[in-house]
This record gives C-alpha cells, structure tokens and sequence, in this order.
C-alpha cells in the first residue's frame, strides 16, 4: 500500500471516528455513502478501529466505546488518532515558541508532533518527561551531528507510563527544581468542570509539578478531548494561558473555552495578539 493509500485510511478513520462519538453510532452503509467507499473498506476500517481499543463493532455498524475515568491507552494506540488535527495544532504552536527560551514539553502524542517541529528552532532549553520527544532531538542530532543551536534535551526520570511518559517521585523532584518560560501541556480530558485530567494518579502529580514551574501554561488537544474526564484532575482552566486546537471543536465549546481562558488558537484559523 502506497504512503498516499495509508494518509487516506488514516483521514477516513478518524472521520468515522468523530461520526461515531457525535452520533453515538453509525450504520456501514451510511459511512459507505458519506466517504464514497466501498463496504469491504468500511469494514477494515472499522476493524482498525476497533482493535485500537477506541470503538465498538456492532450487528451492521460501531458505537463509542465507553472509557471508564481509569483507562489510559498507550502510545501506539493513540499515535494513530486524529493525526491531520495533531499536526495542524503542532504547526500552530511550534508558532509560540521563541529562539533561546527555555520550554517543558509533557507526554503525549500531540507534543510528540510539535517536537519534530522545534528542531529547527535556535537555542533552545527542552524540558520533558517524555521519552519519545526526548528520542525526536536525539534523533536528529544523531543524524545531522553536532550543530551550532542544537536544542539543550533534558530528560526527567521517573517510572514509564503506558503513554512513554516518566512520572513519579524522581519526575517531580527534577521538575521541582526547574523553572521555564513555556510548558506544551498534552492532556488525556480537558472540561469546564474537572479543568484538565488524567487516569493516571502518578502522572496528575508530574504534570501538576510542571504547571507550577511554568511561567505560561500552553495546552495542545485536539477537539475529541473536550468533555473527556480522567480520574484525577491536576489543574484548572484558570491555570492555562493558551488552548490550541483544531477546528473540529464546537462552536458552543469554544465559547465555553473563551470564558476561562486568556486566549484560545484554533489551528488553521486566523489569530488575534501576539505570540507567547
């Protein structure tokens, strides 16, 4: 299968999936008819899906598959989701970040993308917790050697997380100690009421640490994570200067975003003021 055959799976999966989250479920024919596919390729894609762990096959079509507060998939499960909104949010907040600032990057696969999009970005200091975006400098100065401006990687440790994150006491001590202009913060659920939220206890408190020791606090999420509750809540909306997102986020929720937040950048869209 060719690499544009595989960009055409990847769009049109995570078409049904929003479908499926709006609706609450969809039929094959209908997706048949709206993509203009054929049902065989409806059918692998749904099976893709489901073996992704983020919808359900049902008699004739998928329905949502209901995550309970404690669920938290793995990277690889979600490096495959919303890959068009991720990279749009990535280009658009690669756009905040200036030459010689010290910046955090957390865990996620949204962050993961920005990364690839600071390498060219002079002098700078990266904090993470991250493993693989910690991999994404390493990488590229493995490839390119040794190069004036190359950014400065520093790696927490602490205990991995299904999510390749590093979290723990060692995690938060490290954390602790630093302090940085910029945190890009990637965020399991993001609402009104639980602020933002993960299922993972160990890694509320890292991220917790992180936001403390941030001077600005920059959320990447794509629109499926609104509404999304984890178990533990480590901050509220009233903690994080900056949300950007993609265009698929409601109109409804982005007046609700524009209450709590300073500023909200839907990537893609024009932007009022001036960069962080």
């Amino acid at each position: 299968m060719s690499e544009n055959q595989n960009l055409l799976a990847e769009q049109r999966r995570a078409l049904i999936l929003d479908e499926v989250r709006r609706r609450g479920g969809v039929r094959v024919n209908e997706l048949t008819r709206k993509l203009g596919v054929s049902d065989m390729t409806v059918r692998r894609d749904l099976d893709a899906l489901a073996r992704q762990g983020v919808l359900e096959k049902v008699h004739g079509g998928a329905v949502p598959v209901v995550e309970a507060s404690t669920h938290e998939p793995g990277f690889e499960a979600k490096s495959g989701l919303e890959l068009t909104a991720k990279e749009d949010i990535a280009r658009s907040a690669a756009e905040l970040v200036a030459p010689g600032t010290a910046i955090a990057l957390s865990g996620g696969t949204t962050t993961y993308a920005l990364a690839h999009h600071l390498l060219d970005v002079p002098d700078l200091t990266v904090v993470t917790n991250s493993v693989r975006v910690a991999d994404v400098f390493h990488a590229a100065q493995r490839t390119t050697g040794p190069r004036q401006g190359a950014a400065t990687v520093v790696l927490t440790g602490g205990v991995r997380t299904p999510s390749d994150s590093l979290v723990g006491p060692v995690a938060d001590q490290a954390i602790g100690a630093l302090h940085f202009d910029v945190l890009f913060l990637g965020v399991h659920g993001i609402s009104v009421e639980a602020g933002l939220s993960t299922p993972n206890l160990a890694e509320a408190e890292t991220n917790r640490r992180l936001v403390q020791s941030a001077r600005r606090v920059v959320v990447v999420a794509d629109h499926t994570k609104w509404g999304t509750v984890g178990l533990s809540s480590f901050a509220s909306l009233e903690q994080v200067d900056t949300l950007v997102t993609d265009a698929g986020l409601p109109t409804s929720a982005r007046a609700e975003v524009s209450e709590h937040l300073r500023r909200l950048v839907v990537a893609g869209e024009s932007v009022d003021g001036t960069d962080i």
